[in-house]
Parts: C-alpha cells; sequence; structure tokens
C-alpha cells in the first residue's frame, strides 16, 4: 500500500461560517463519491488552504462533522498571489491506497474549475 494524494478545490461566494462549511463538505462529499474505496481509516492525513480573504471558520472542521475524528488536519493560508483565485478552500488528502495515481479522482468545483481544467471534469 502507498501513499496517494488527493487534490480539491472549491470557492465560496462570501466568507461566512456557513459558506465555509457547506462548501468544504460539498467538496469532501464529491471526492468521495468519486473515490469510492476512500474511508476515513485510510487517510493519513488532510491538509486544507484558503486564500486570504476566507477567515471565518476552519475547513477541517467541515471534516470533523462528516466523521474523520481521527484524521490528522491541518489548515493554512495560500500565499496571496496576484490575480489569483479568490474565495478559494484546496484540500489535499494523503491516502493510503494500493490505487495507482492515476486512479484517483481530484475534484474541482464551482470556480475552482480553473485552477485545473485538465482535472476538473474527472
Amino acid at each position: 500500500m502507498q501513499t496517494r494524494g488527493i487534490r480539491g478545490a472549491i470557492t465560496i461566494s462570501a466568507d461566512t461560517k456557513e459558506n465555509v462549511l457547506s462548501a468544504t463538505h460539498e467538496l469532501l462529499d464529491a471526492i468521495l463519491v468519486a473515490n469510492p474505496n476512500l474511508r476515513g481509516n485510510d487517510i493519513a492525513s488532510a491538509f486544507f488552504t484558503t486564500t486570504e480573504d476566507v477567515t471565518s471558520a476552519y475547513p477541517a472542521l467541515a471534516a470533523r462533522q462528516i466523521g474523520w475524528d481521527a484524521v490528522p488536519m491541518l489548515c493554512a493560508r495560500e500565499i496571496p498571489v496576484p490575480e489569483s483565485l479568490a474565495m478559494c478552500i484546496r484540500v489535499l488528502i494523503h491516502w493510503n491506497t494500493g490505487l495507482s495515481q492515476k486512479e484517483i479522482k481530484h475534484i474541482y468545483l464551482r470556480d475552482a474549475k480553473i485552477l485545473r481544467p485538465d482535472l476538473a471534469n474527472n
């Protein structure tokens, strides 16, 4: 078994706790649907980032709310690159799996599809 990365991102329309948690739930749910073998016990860790305009809640709270209580998680701020996508939540999940990297489905939702158009319709 190897550790593979699952990437995902989503945007929100306004920085509220409800929007951050709802969007993060939506993103994680989409990742779980796209990767049906993904189980909480197989997640080594999850790393969330937000753009500097998202400060109302930790995205990791949404992961805890779906039962990822034992998963080590960290939240951080993206570097403020000029003209980068605003109001964005990103995640990198480290998954212990027997799947190859090509079999992993990455998820980009809403305006975040522009970040990886090659993967957005994965």
